[in-house]
C-alpha cells in the first residue's frame, strides 16, 4: 500500500505542479502514447536482451513482493531463534543423532510444525536442516562450514541482486531512451520546418515531453523500486546470517541459549528483540 502511495505522490505533484504552474496538460497527453511506445517499447526491448530468462521470471515475481510489506518482523524472528534453541537443546541433551529424523524429514518433524512461520520457508528449513546434517555428520569443524555458509549466502545475495541489478540498468537506461524519442521528435519538427511557428511549437513541446518521461519514468518509478527490492534483499540475507551466527556459536560449545543470544546481536535494531523479550518467548514455547 505504500508503494502505491508513494507513486500517487510522486506523479500528482510533479504533474499538478505543471498544472498550477500554467502548463498546458493537453500537450503532454496527446504525445503521450506515441513517446511512451517508443521510450518504453525501446527499454523493454533492451532490457530482454540484456537479462537471462531466469532473471525475467525473478524480475515478474518481484512486483508482487515489492507490494507487500516486509515478512521480516520481530515476530518472525523470535520464531525463528525459538525454533534454534529447541533444535539445539534437543541435541545437547539426546545427543546431534536424536535431531537426524527432523533434519531428514522436516515436514513431519514436530520441531518444525511447531513454528509454521519459520518452519515452512523453504529457504529457510532448507538452510537450517543442510548444516544440521553436517553437523549430526560430524566430518566437517567450524571453521569448514563456516566457510561454506558464506559462499552458500554470497550465492544468495547475487541470486537476488540480479532483479535489482536489472532494474537499475533500466532505470539508467530510461533517460536515454526519452533522449532518443525527443531527437526523433525533433526530427520530425524540423521536416516542418515552413509551418507557422504555433505548430512549430507543438511539435518541439512534445518532442520535449519524450525527455521529461524518460528521466520522469527513471527517477520517480523504476529506480525506487530497485531500492525497495534491494533493502527486502538484504533482510533475506540478514535472517540466514543469522541462523549462521547461532549454529556456528553452537559448534564452538555455547549452549542452545548463549547461542540463540549470538544470533539475535546479528539481527537489525528495527527488529531484533530484547533478550528479556526472545527468552520469554522461548520459556512460553516450551
Amino acid at each position: 500500500m505504500l508503494v502505491i502511495i508513494g507513486y500517487i505522490v510522486a506523479i500528482g505533484c510533479v504533474f499538478g505542479g505543471y498544472i498550477i504552474a500554467g502548463g498546458n496538460i493537453g500537450v503532454i497527453l496527446v504525445a503521450l502514447p506515441v513517446e511512451m511506445l517508443i521510450i518504453m517499447g525501446g527499454a523493454m526491448g533492451a532490457f530482454a536482451v540484456n537479462n537471462q530468462p531466469k532473471v525475467l521470471k525473478k524480475v515478474a515475481g518481484s512486483f508482487g513482493k515489492a507490494l507487500k510489506g516486509s515478512k521480516y518482523t520481530k515476530e518472525r524472528y523470535m520464531e525463528l531463534l525459538a525454533l534454534l534453541y529447541e533444535i539445539l537443546q534437543k541435541a545437547r541433551k539426546e545427543g546431534l543423532m536424536a535431531i537426524e529424523n527432523d533434519v531428514e524429514n522436516p515436514e513431519a518433524s514436530p520441531l518444525f510444525q511447531k513454528y509454521p512461520t519459520v518452519g515452512t520457508d523453504h529457504h529457510v528449513v532448507e538452510f537450517v536442516t543442510d548444516y544440521l546434517r553436517m553437523m549430526v555428520s560430524g566430518n566437517l569443524n567450524a571453521h569448514e562450514i563456516e566457510a561454506l555458509m558464506d559462499s552458500e549466502i554470497e550465492t544468495h545475495h547475487q541470486e537476488e541482486h540480479a532483479v535489482v541489478g536489472a532494474f537499475t540498468r533500466l532505470a539508467g537506461a530510461l533517460p536515454a531512451f526519452g533522449i532518443v524519442a525527443a531527437v526523433l521528435g525533433v526530427i520530425k519538427t524540423m521536416g516542418a520546418v515552413g509551418s507557422p511557428p504555433a505548430v512549430l511549437g507543438g511539435m518541439i513541446g512534445s518532442a520535449l515531453v519524450g525527455t521529461f518521461l524518460g528521466i520522469f519514468l527513471a527517477y520517480a518509478i523504476v529506480e525506487p523500486l530497485a531500492g525497495l527490492l534491494e533493502q527486502k534483499m538484504e533482510e533475506g540475507t540478514k535472517e540466514l546470517q543469522c541462523i549462521k551466527t547461532t549454529l556456528l556459536a553452537s559448534m564452538q560449545g555455547y549452549a542452545p541459549m548463549t547461542a540463540i543470544e549470538f544470533g539475535r546481536k546479528v539481527l537489525y535494531s528495527t527488529e531484533r528483540p530484547t533478550f528479556a523479550e526472545l527468552e520469554g518467548h522461548v520459556k512460553t514455547k516450551k
